[in-house]
């Protein structure tokens, strides 16, 4: 407790001046504009020697997530969270980590207005750099350590190491990896969650399937598949490892040029 007050007594407190209440509702409804600016804002937002700045935006967005909330006041307060300090790479991971305890369509909703507060922090006019400005998730370092199993470029950003593992790939257009099985005794598998652009993914003696952002694919275990960019676009989706015993990945051979030009056929 004594370590906390020292901490309390060393962060100095900073008047948040807010005029958002009087110049939308002054005239109609002065009570509740008193109430916004000089309470919530002007005391409550004020105690940031308690709790910082950083902190109450953290809490207020993830509030206004869970209940549904992405008009003008989730917006305002995004652009809060990250003039507090909140980076581009947290605001992906808050809001993935609020899908599984608030559900997914918010979380979704959510990154539409994320991706626009935080566009500006991705630099570069390139066809790359445009396309990490389409998704909220970062599109991480190149794949070398898988790029054997893959033709073209790929490019790998860990999202979360708890709880359930996943991560962010990014293909660039007509990159796919190998045909390939996730290998299990028992549960194993994959899930895919479209993220930005177009791809595909296919099983074995079965048509292609288009993945769009948004399409959720659920790749069973012992089953031979591949997946992958478009011809024509870039292409990022989320990779969940599903639990299982006795897992490993089976790499085999490349999808060859002929296969692939038969997409969508």
């Amino acid at each position: 407790m004594a370590q906390d007050n020292n901490l309390n007594s060393a962060r100095q407190r900073v008047k948040v001046t807010q005029t958002a209440g009087r110049d939308a509702l002054g005239d109609f409804a002065p009570e509740f504009a008193h109430l916004n600016d000089d309470i919530l804002f002007g005391e409550v937002w004020s105690r940031n020697d308690l709790l910082s700045l950083r902190d109450r935006s953290l809490v207020t967005i993830t509030s206004l997530i869970s209940q549904g909330i992405t008009d003008s006041s989730l917006k305002f307060h995004l652009m809060e969270a990250r003039k507090n300090g909140i980076t581009r790479t947290e605001a992906a991971e808050i809001i993935t980590h609020i899908a599984f305890y608030a559900g997914w369509p918010k979380a979704w909703a959510a990154f539409r207005l994320a991706k626009e507060v935080w566009n500006d922090d991705v630099k570069g006019d390139d066809a790359k750099a445009q396309f990490q400005r389409e998704m909220i998730f970062p599109i991480g370092e190149p794949n070398t350590a898988y790029a054997q199993y893959f033709i073209g470029n790929s490019y790998l950003a860990p999202v979360s190491s708890s709880q359930i593992p996943f991560a962010n790939v990014t293909f660039e257009p007509g990159c796919r990896n190998n045909w390939h099985i996730h290998k299990a005794t028992q549960g194993g598998g994959q899930m895919l969650v479209g993220v930005a652009g177009r791809g595909w993914y296919q099983e074995e003696g079965k048509p292609a399937v288009e993945i769009l952002p948004g399409t959720v694919i659920h790749i069973p275990a012992n089953v031979k598949h591949w997946h992958g960019a478009a011809a024509d676009s870039w292409f990022a989706h989320l990779a969940f490892s599903v639990p299982g015993e006795n897992t490993e990945n089976i790499w085999l051979e490349p999808v060859t040029d002929q296969e692939y030009s038969k997409l969508g056929e």
